[in-house]
Formats: structure tokens, C-alpha cells, sequence
């Protein structure tokens, strides 16, 4: 699968729409889940690092107002040079949320599922590390009890992640997946 544009393109492209650096940090996160993922499951990695890369496109020009979030990405993807199936894929992390009319769509794709619970495990891990001061040592045991604890990154949906399973993974293997892959950025990331 080809991508119209190269990741240091997608980089400014992302800085052209979104100053925030807290912001940055998950866009870094979940693409290197995603990639991680795309190597485990068999799937072509710079295509799946790109959806995580740019799959909040928009986030910095619409996080005022939740429900307006991924109604901007589809024309500024469409102005980079995605097609119609990349920015469906994009869109898919937002269904069932009140935004961009998605509410009432539900994923079905496997890539879809990759990056609804890639994006979203990335708060639970970044929520932990801080709390630890450290992704150094970070265990899956660990990350586990945190999700149970449903008080602990409480704005963190715990079904999203779950469905890993819907990509042939146990929570305990997408946790270690997704732990070792923000490990391997740890610089980037502020950690």
C-alpha cells in the first residue's frame, strides 16, 4: 500500500494543524503501537504507522469542540493525497462518539479495531508511566491492575482497548505489544 506523502511530510502536516506538544506525544505513541502491531499481525507497517501518526489530524483545530473533531480531517488528508479508504479508516477511531456524525457506526475492519484500541491504550500507558516517572520496567501485570481500576486515567474507554481481542490478541499480548513499542520511543516521548 502507498502512501501519498513521507512521515517527516506527515510530521508537518500534523505541526500545520496542532501546536499542542501533549498532543505530539500521543500522535508518537500510536504510531509506534501501530507499527508494533503491523508487525505482529502481518499487516504493512509504514501504512498502519501513518494511520496512527495522522489519525487526530485535526484534533488541534477542533478540540474546542469535541463533536466538530474528524469533521476537518477528511479534506485535509484529501488535500495531502489520501484516498477514500485511508480517511475511512482515520474516521473509524471516532465511531461511537457524538462527533462528525459517527455515533452510530460501529468498526468492522481489523485495522479498524488496530487503531481505535492503539490510539486509546496510549493514555492508559502515558497515565501509568507518569505516575511511575518511568516507562523503564513497565510490566503488562502492572498496566492490567491500572485498567481495572477504574478510577486510575478514568476518561480512558476500557472497552476500546478490549478490542484487541478482535484482532486475535489476548489483552496481556496487546499490552505487552503496545508497552514495549512507546518504550522504544521513550525520548521522543519525554520519558
Amino acid at each position: 500500500m502507498s502512501l501519498p506523502i513521507t512521515r517527516e511530510e506527515a510530521l508537518k502536516l500534523l505541526e500545520q494543524h496542532n501546536k499542542d506538544k501533549s498532543d505530539f506525544i500521543h500522535y508518537l505513541e500510536s504510531e509506534a503501537i501501530m507499527g508494533a502491531l503491523a508487525k505482529r499481525l502481518g499487516e504493512p507497517e509504514d501504512y498502519w504507522k501513518m494511520l496512527g501518526l495522522l489519525h487526530d489530524v485535526d484534533w488541534g483545530i477542533t478540540k474546542g469542540n469535541s463533536k466538530e473533531h474528524l469533521t476537518k480531517a477528511p479534506e485535509i488528508l484529501k488535500n495531502a493525497g489520501f484516498d477514500e479508504k485511508f480517511i475511512k479508516i482515520i474516521l473509524s477511531h471516532g465511531y461511537g462518539f457524538d462527533c462528525a456524525g459517527l455515533k452510530d457506526m460501529k468498526r468492522a475492519e481489523k485495522v479498524e479495531h488496530a487503531l481505535a484500541c492503539a490510539e486509546t491504550v496510549t493514555g492508559l500507558i502515558h497515565a501509568y508511566a507518569l505516575m511511575r516517572k518511568s516507562l523503564e520496567g513497565m510490566e503488562v501485570s502492572g498496566l492490567k491492575k491500572k485498567m481495572k481500576d477504574k478510577k486510575f486515567a478514568a476518561g480512558i474507554n476500557r472497552e476500546i482497548i478490549m478490542e484487541c481481542e478482535k484482532l486475535g490478541l489476548s489483552l496481556d499480548e496487546f499490552f505487552d505489544i503496545a508497552i514495549k513499542a512507546v518504550q522504544s520511543i521513550a525520548k521522543e516521548v519525554g520519558f
